[in-house]
């Protein structure tokens, strides 16, 4: 079977490739984090210094391969590289499940802040679920018509998540006062604990700093623009992230908002009134909205990475006429559609923690690859990385490494235990592939000695 080759010219230049990260970073989980970290106090602010830091690190390692190999298929590309087969269908394996898992959780979480305004779809889970499958689908016809299409969908949508975040930043220093970060780490462990425990909320905010690496050949001069829109988006989200945090601290009592559904939409209203919260509330939805579409845009790419290299069925390598990875897309949205039917009562609600926490796990996974991988091309591909960028970029690698397997290991046991089972159920997936190509191989190698008998 042929496959179709690429289309040309690359579509998604500077400002729609950094919109992709940024989105994709900035999606619903921001919006609820400073709840969850009030228990830590100003301690979590360390913790999210801590946390940019090593996403700043592996920032730097896609932004440096994105430039060496500005091919399709981000982590995975990277991975096979630098590793081979094996390791690629791994990455590509756990990273698209996270993908696809993931965006389940989005459309729930874009289904809860819409209730806001149609309390409606907090009394019916099917009409909950329905909601959240058409955004699904939507998104999915968007990304299927063609990147282009939906960098437009997550340029536009950014730009409206980042305004309120943005404006209560820049409010908050008017709203400051000592006492309101103090306890500096109420939650009664040590210090050290607090900050840990912190940086392990605030970590699935900053998934996503891959995104413009992995519909490389989508990207208009990719070696230059793939790296200054991963380390600018990873910055810009960071930056946001921390000082929006610092806005809600400041404008909402610590007792309040451990109770709080709604931390950023509290504190705009403290600051600035009721209309404020509002816009705030609609400002989440779209945030829930451009990540879900972004996500949407990546679960169609690393399939068609893989199968391009016989590592994934062949079905997932065709394009539509538009140029894009229709099946991987509409696969992908029809797995995120059985899980939420399977689930559309009252589980995937309850499990959504869980599903987020197993998402990054898979998605840390690949990253540890990437990471690795930027150490031995390093060291195996001098013409790629020669001179005096050698060292740095070691070094880079080495720490992006030992951050991912920090995170990994404070997963918690869990999460790890059952990411790990579902890492491995992709290894007879990967026989399958293999065997498979060996048949053909045998058979176009038995066709060709036919033929030259026959001569």
């Amino acid at each position: 079977m042929s496959v179709t080759p690429l289309p040309r010219p690359r579509k998604l230049g500077p400002w729609m490739a950094t919109a992709l990260v940024v989105g994709n970073m900035i999606g619903s989980g921001v919006f609820l984090l400073p709840a969850s970290l009030a228990a830590f106090g100003s301690a979590s602010l360390l913790g999210w210094v801590l946390t940019a830091t090593g996403a700043l690190l592996l920032a730097l390692v896609f932004a440096r391969l994105g430039r060496a190999y500005p091919k399709t298929g981000g982590p995975y590309a990277y991975a096979r590289q630098a590793f081979g087969d094996f390791v690629g269908f791994q990455t590509a394996w756990g990273y698209w499940i996270a993908v696809w898992v993931g965006n389940a959780a989005i459309a729930v979480a874009f289904v809860s802040y819409l209730g806001y305004f149609w309390p409606a779809l907090a009394d019916s889970a099917l009409l909950a679920a329905g909601t959240a499958l058409a955004a699904i689908w939507l998104l999915t016809a968007v990304n299927v018509r063609g990147v282009r299409q939906s960098g437009w969908v997550q340029a536009v949508t950014t730009v409206a998540k980042l305004l309120p975040l943005i404006g209560l930043a820049v409010a908050a220093p008017f709203f400051i006062d000592a006492g309101d970060f103090t306890p500096f780490n109420p939650s009664g462990q040590s210090t050290f604990g607090a900050v840990t425990a912190a940086a392990a909320l605030t970590l699935w905010a900053f998934i996503g700093i891959e995104s413009a690496t992995v519909p490389a050949e989508d990207v208009e001069d990719p070696e230059r623009t793939i790296p200054r829109a991963t380390v600018i988006g990873t910055i810009a989200s960071a930056a946001v992230y921390i000082l929006g945090t610092v806005a809600v601290f400041a404008a909402v009592p610590r007792s309040l908002l451990t109770e709080s559904t709604a931390p950023f939409a509290d504190a705009a209203e403290a600051m600035f009134g009721g209309w404020a919260g509002t816009v705030v509330a609609i400002g989440a939805i779209v945030s829930a909205f451009g990540a879900l579409n972004g996500w949407i845009m990546l679960q169609g790419q690393v399939p068609l990475a893989a199968a391009r290299d016989g590592l994934f069925p062949r079905v997932f390598a065709r394009l539509s006429r538009r140029g894009t990875p229709a099946v991987g897309l509409v696969v992908s949205s029809a797995l995120v559609t059985g899980l939420m039917l399977l689930n559309y009562n009252t589980g995937l609600v309850e499990q959504f923690n869980f599903v987020i926490l197993l998402a990054t796990l898979t998605t840390l996974i690949p990253y540890a690859y990437a990471a690795a991988a930027q150490l031995m091309l390093a060291l195996t591909d001098r013409d790629r990385f020669a001179g005096g960028r050698l060292a740095a970029d070691a070094t880079i690698a080495v720490a992006a490494f030992a951050y991912a397997l920090w995170t990994i290991a404070g997963s918690g046991y869990e999460v790890v235990y059952k990411g790990t089972l579902l890492m491995l159920a992709g290894v007879p997936v990967y026989v399958w592939l293999k065997y498979r190509g060996r048949d053909s191989t045998l058979e176009a190698a038995g066709s060709v000695s036919a033929a030259r008998r026959a001569g």
